[in-house]
């Protein structure tokens, strides 16, 4: 009796432990908002593509790359401030964190994905482009771009 008891205690203690490790693990909610590009004005051959990407899920992702059909190369950059006074890009080495529960905004002057154009009759001021970002966790999300002048 006695060891039937504790047989079905220890079976008791395995379920509630199996059950436990069958609960959804943390996991990012990717969304891309108010995502617009630019013609460069020192790289005719180039544009910025800027948006807020917002995370609402209780795990971070990371922003790896990016394509489009209106562009050869899709590259993330950072605009950083030059020993000299000036401005200047810098292609950035590591993914664009996107934190669990917050946003990161891709804006002119900070981080943005820059369009190595392929065609740059597809990337100028009232045209729309597809861009499908590469996320670590939440995959590929394509998303429309106006391109506008400001």
């Amino acid at each position: 009796m006695k060891s039937r008891l504790l047989m079905g205690l220890a079976l008791g203690v395995l379920l509630i432990s199996m059950l436990g490790g069958c609960a959804s693990a943390a996991a990012p909610s990717v969304t891309v908002e108010d995502a617009w590009g630019r013609p460069s004005m020192d790289m005719p051959t180039a544009g910025g593509i800027f948006m807020v990407i917002k995370n609402g899920g209780d795990a971070s992702d990371n922003l790896l790359s990016g394509s489009s059909p209106a562009c050869g190369s899709i590259e993330l950059h950072e605009m950083v401030m030059k020993s000299d006074g000036t401005m200047g890009m810098n292609l950035m080495d590591h993914p664009i964190e996107v934190p669990a529960g917050g946003q990161v905004e891709l804006k002119s002057g900070g981080l943005h994905v820059m369009c190595i154009m392929k065609n740059d009759d597809e990337f100028k001021p009232g045209e729309t482009i597809d861009l499908t970002l590469v996320f670590e966790k939440s995959g590929e999300i394509t998303i429309p771009v106006e391109v506008r002048k400001e």
